[in-house]
């Protein structure tokens, strides 16, 4: 297929910019405004390859936010940056920490980060982890929804707001390639990852797990009862559809694996949102820098597609053939 014309390729990446400044306008009254103060050191731990520093971040005026910052033994100077973004599955006690536990679906990523020399930040999601204010977190999440929603604010833009300074502080480490810095989740955390990639260019590649589908389709399979409360926002669906965000990630590298069997993500969905993407790539010359891919599993991470996310990271981070 010819490659896009520069001409075509600069109106896009203006249609890209006015289409981010119209996602950002729907995430509600955000704290623009405040300037974050430096990072408190709570301590620090030394693991096998890598050093975690425990930090409490000033990210939005609000409330603090607790983070993990994963240092390698070894890594690059400056190293590739990754921005771990946890799920959500109920487990508010979890949080951060999900990135040196894993979970029962998705084995931790924290041995992974330091292998790969991955400079590595997770911060607590509103309601997650050290954030988790009520002893039933379930009701904690919707009283925070509704307060901010009468405030005018909307809980998924406070989360993705946390995160784009989650990235501030990453891309500013001076540690840090700031044009290496991926954004890595599964489920919440999938979604955080190509929001934020679309919300944010300085986002380098995107790999997401368990959590990408077309909104239409979700919605013909009555599926809405499987994603939190924090997964909505008001009118977004008269302006944009999951393609619609997704392209604004074009054309950096995304790779996207999910399940088949997957209530969450409607295999029919997910095929929607390629068969879109993967021409819009084709057209900058840049095919292989997306994939998305579905597996014979449920909502789960399994060997073979670790294996396509570490790849990813080696070729796309790490700059590995």
């Amino acid at each position: 297929m010819k490659m896009a014309s520069r001409e075509s390729v600069n109106e896009f990446a203006a249609y890209q910019e006015s289409r981010r400044g119209e996602l950002w306008g729907l995430l509600g009254d955000l704290p623009w405004q405040h300037k974050p103060s430096p990072p408190q050191f709570v301590r620090t731990e030394k693991h096998d390859n890598y050093t975690l520093h425990r930090l409490v971040l000033d990210l939005n005026g609000v409330e603090p936010v607790p983070a993990l910052l994963l240092i390698p033994d070894r890594r690059q100077h400056p190293a590739p940056g990754l921005l771990f973004q946890h799920w959500h599955a109920g487990m508010y006690d979890l949080g951060k920490e999900q990135l040196i536990q894993g979970v029962s679906v998705q084995p931790a990523y924290a041995p992974v980060c330091a292998e790969k020399g991955l400079v590595t930040l997770a911060i607590d999601s509103w309601c997650f982890g050290e954030r988790k204010h009520e002893s039933d977190g379930r009701t904690g999440e919707e009283d925070a929804f509704k307060l901010m929603l009468w405030r005018g604010q909307v809980l998924w833009g406070m989360m993705m707001f946390d995160e784009l300074r989650a990235l501030n502080f990453l891309t500013e480490h001076p540690d840090v390639d700031p044009s290496r810095v991926g954004a890595f989740g599964m489920s919440m955390g999938a979604t955080k990852a190509w929001w934020l990639g679309a919300l944010d260019p300085r986002v380098s590649a995107v790999m997401d797990v368990c959590c990408l589908t077309d909104y239409d389709s979700l919605i013909a399979a009555h599926a809405l009862k499987e994603h939190g409360i924090y997964y909505f926002v008001p009118s977004l669906l008269k302006h944009f559809d999951t393609f619609q965000i997704n392209e604004l990630i074009v054309p950096r590298p995304h790779l996207s694996v999910n399940g088949q069997r997957d209530t969450l993500t409607p295999p029919a969905g997910v095929e929607r949102v390629r068969d879109k993407l993967l021409p819009l790539y084709s057209r900058y010359g840049r095919a292989e820098d997306c994939r998305i891919d579905l597996f014979d599993c449920k909502h789960e991470e399994l060997p073979e597609m670790r294996r396509e996310i570490l790849g990813w990271m080696d070729r796309y981070l790490v700059g590995l053939p």
